[in-house]
């Protein structure tokens, strides 16, 4: 959580990371860019799924449907910061010749979305309406 927040003013000046180490193959920086790209659709797919269930189904109970809802924009914010986040500290691991970083959070975010569609089978098998 410490290096998030430090990273965090590296979001927003690129150059700094220019400074470090020496300049990488560029094909490694443009994967990194791709992964990137990739987090980000994957933010934008939970946050869709998020306002979905919110909107197409006013028959569940409400309190369920706001924590389903609630619960795929959260991880669709966090996906986003945390693409964010990974970019930056891959590409200062590649200009720095480390190894890249590793992440517990493509296993929690496995989690949510695993439990949110846990949820969503029982809704729609039971067929809860509010």
């Amino acid at each position: 959580m410490i290096d998030f927040a430090r990273n965090i003013r590296l979001w927003f000046a690129p150059e700094v990371i220019r400074e470090e180490g020496g300049t990488p193959d560029y094909r490694f920086s443009l994967a990194n860019e791709r992964t990137f790209l990739a987090w980000l659709r994957t933010a934008l797919a939970l946050i869709g799924g998020g306002f979905a269930v919110d909107q197409f189904l006013p028959e569940l109970r409400r309190g369920w449907r706001v924590g389903l809802a609630l619960a795929l924009l959260g991880a669709g914010v966090l996906c986003s910061l945390r693409a964010v986040n990974h970019w930056v500290r891959c590409e200062r691991a590649m200009r720095r010749g480390e190894d890249l970083p590793v992440s517990r959070f493509p296993a929690v975010l496995s989690l949510v979305v695993a439990v949110v569609a846990v949820v969503m089978v029982v809704v729609v098998l039971v067929g809860w309406a509010g």
